[in-house]
Formats: structure tokens, sequence, C-alpha cells
């Protein structure tokens, strides 16, 4: 899951700052681990999907509240004025975790 998140992380940081930069973004690596460190706290959540009637449930809740808490960290982080732009550049780096746990239970599961 850790490489997950860094994953996430650095997509979000590139992303952040080289396709989706405002003239306010002022942004360090520091700044964006740090946000996104607590926005990644409801993953936490995902533990209840040891019970394998949870096991999606719980996965979708903590991806999705894991990406909304993102949101507003990367707008905050970012100094975006638009919570769309915060938004896309945190959806790209979602796309990432996404495939990356997706590709995790597929191997769990062979």
């Amino acid at each position: 899951m850790l490489v997950g998140w860094c994953a996430w992380v650095y997509v979000t940081f590139v992303f952040g700052v080289q396709v989706f930069s405002v003239p306010e973004t002022d942004v360090d690596v520091g700044q964006i681990v740090r946000t996104s460190g607590y926005a990644a706290a409801p993953g936490l959540f995902a533990i209840f999907g040891i019970i394998p009637l949870l096991y999606v449930p719980a996965l979708a809740l903590a991806l999705v509240w894991m990406l909304a808490a993102m949101v507003v960290s990367v707008r905050q982080a970012f100094d975006y004025s638009s919570t769309w732009r915060a938004l896309g550049v945190c959806a790209a780096g979602w796309i990432v975790l996404a495939a990356y746990i997706g590709g995790v239970v597929l191997l769990l599961q062979c």
C-alpha cells in the first residue's frame, strides 16, 4: 500500500507542478507529502475488507474518501483557487493508485 501511496503522491506532484500549474503555485515535495499523508488516512478503513462480505464496500468507501481528502489537500498545497483543477490533478494520481491496488488484488487471487 505504501508503494501505491508513493506513486499517487509522485503523479499528483508532477501533474500539479507541470500540467495544471497556475502562477500562484508554490509547492515543494514536503508540502504535498505531508498533506497527502493526512489525506491517505481514510485508507485504514480498508482493513474491514478482510471480512469477505465487506471487501468491496470497504475498499470503495476508503478509496472515494481518500480521493475527496486528497482534493482538499492538493487545493491547499498547490494554492489552487479552483476545486476542479485540484480534482483533475488528483484523478490522475488516483487512477495510478487504483491500477496498483487492482494489480495487487489480482496477484493475491492467483
